[in-house]
């Protein structure tokens, strides 16, 4: 019997058709097009348009963006929209414009060529039904006429204050008066109006060619940056199908997206747990610690090895082998905190997520982002896209296999996720925040395979993070179980603002009923019929 008297709320039901996002106008958005007789493709772009909109420091259409498409009855596929650097940028020539450790978040070096309108037009050349110009008609109008700013959303930007105000552009545009927008405030983004309008007309070109892609290469130019029209023109088409990876865990698959994102941490994370009972007969604090020392092992890899999946062949392969897994599993100590370690010892050392199912039992689990809050910060003040960060992920180490280097993709923060059973697809979900990413699918789907949570409940559940020595946690971990973990060594660090995000629908398979949830961390709801 759910608590009624909680503050939680309980998970959306329908019987027919259900998107999730962590964004209301953007829910409404898509909800309305399921309404209208549009597929899962279609409501996803409506809603993430609009998401690019009315949440501009956590996405954009200057972002990337990933996908898990499984169509009814039929084999999960992964669609890959992230941008890859110019065709000029190379470590020596970041070294010789100054830069030496690391790519800063706001140097225009960080802008890869964006990759989300790539994936978009992809998406729904393959698999969408309605046109373009219906389905950017409420993100038109909202950048056009006007929206309110929600109140995680307002946190959050007034957050980013300081940062956006380092680029007189964006700060002309974000900070009216000086200042962030106040919830309930009015927000308009005109200019982004009519690029969309551009694309909902003419497709990917319309930002990869044209006006719109010379203005953007120009402004990034002139402030430094090594791209090109033909870079941009190069990217029309740089968004492709692949291969997605999985693994079992429990009697269910997990799917995610090969490299260069970061799902491959997410499984081994997972792999590792599978060595452990991590079911009821754990405490809260034990249930942690397992966690945050898998999650540190999984990092440890991941920082190391995954990049383009072209400068990391067989890493895939070699991490979620049984020797593997078995070797990296053994090292957890239960009642101490460790430091992680390298399983073969190798020489080299913000964002928006949304699920839907539509009446025809497809499922689709996408995700778009433009990395840190604000990206960049570099608006272009002539088409009105704000530029992602993807490219400080880049190392400016040429032994790394995240090295920059021209045309190459960074490694991505960003993954949706799809689990299946028996071969079919039950849930789209992902985790938003950062590099909380991995750890958080992790976190999910434990309390829902291994605890029997429900979907709101398992996305409600207090969380932790273990990274760079630290292990964050939220206020609402109880403090008996905090005093356990410190005495295990962990260094905690209580968070003042939520850890990260997500969205899920689960579709039951004998009843086709669809089980759905927002977390309510964020302003989203999860809507179906």
């Amino acid at each position: 019997m759910f608590d009624f008297f909680s503050a939680r709320r309980p998970s959306t039901l329908a019987s027919s058709a259900m998107i999730a996002t962590s964004h209301p106008l953007s829910t409404s958005a898509g909800h309305e097009i399921l309404t209208k007789g549009g597929n899962a493709v279609d409501a996803a772009i409506a809603a993430v348009a609009v998401q690019c909109v009315v949440d501009p420091l956590m996405t954009g259409i200057g972002g990337d963006c990933f996908a898990l498409y499984a169509p009814k009855g039929g084999k999960v596929k992964a669609l890959n929209g992230s941008g890859r650097a110019p065709a000029a940028a190379t470590v020596e020539a970041l070294k010789n414009a100054g830069l030496t450790d690391e790519i800063p978040q706001t140097s225009p070096h960080s802008v890869t060529i964006p990759g989300a309108i790539s994936g978009w037009c992809l998406l729904h050349k393959d698999h969408g039904s309605l046109p373009m110009d219906q389905l950017f008609a409420r993100a038109i109008e909202y950048a056009e006429n006007g929206y309110p700013v929600t109140p995680r959303v307002a946190m959050d930007w007034a957050a980013n204050a300081d940062i956006i105000g380092g680029d007189e552009h964006a700060a002309k545009l974000f900070l009216p008066e000086g200042k962030a927008p106040k919830a309930g405030d009015m927000h308009a983004q005109p200019l982004l109006a009519e690029s969309l309008r551009i694309i909902a007309k003419n497709g990917a070109a319309g930002f990869y060619e044209g006006d719109v892609a010379a203005k953007m290469a120009a402004h990034l130019q002139s402030l430094g940056g090594l791209h090109t029209e033909a870079d941009f023109h190069e990217g029309r088409d740089q968004a492709h199908w692949v291969d997605p990876i999985s693994s079992r865990y429990g009697d269910h698959d997990v799917f995610e997206c090969p490299p260069n994102g970061q799902g491959l941490a997410a499984l081994l994370i997972l792999r590792i747990l599978s060595r452990f009972d991590m079911g009821k007969g754990l405490s809260d604090a034990d249930r942690i610690h397992l966690h945050a020392e898998a999650t540190k092992l999984g990092y440890h890899h991941r920082d190391a090895l995954i990049a383009d999946p072209a400068d990391c062949p067989d890493v895939v392969e070699t991490l979620l082998s049984d020797e593997a897994v078995d070797a990296l599993a053994a090292r957890i100590d239960m009642r101490r905190a460790m430091p992680p370690t390298l399983w073969n010892e190798p020489e080299h050392k913000d964002t928006i997520y949304l699920s839907v199912v539509d009446t025809q039992g497809n499922a689709l689990s996408f995700i778009n982002s433009i990395f840190h809050g604000f990206g960049s910060t570099r608006l272009d003040p002539t088409t009105g896209v704000l530029f992602h960060s993807r490219g400080a992920s880049f190392r400016l180490n040429e032994d790394h296999p995240n090295a920059i280097a021209p045309r190459k993709r960074p490694m991505h923060t960003i993954i949706p996720g799809m689990l299946c059973k028996d071969g079919v697809a039950v849930m789209p979900f992902g985790v938003m925040g950062g590099h909380y990413q991995a750890a958080g699918h992790a976190a999910f789907l434990s309390g829902v395979l291994d605890l029997g949570m429900d979907i709101q409940e398992a996305m409600d559940a207090p969380r932790s993070f273990a990274h760079d020595g630290v292990l964050d946690i939220e206020p609402s971990v109880a403090l008996e179980v905090r005093e356990d973990l410190t005495a295990r060594g962990h260094v905690l660090a209580l968070q003042e603002s939520p850890i990260g995000g997500s969205q899920a629908i689960y579709i039951d398979p004998d009843t086709g009923l669809l089980t759905g949830g927002s977390d309510s961390r964020k302003d989203g709801m999860a809507l179906g019929f």
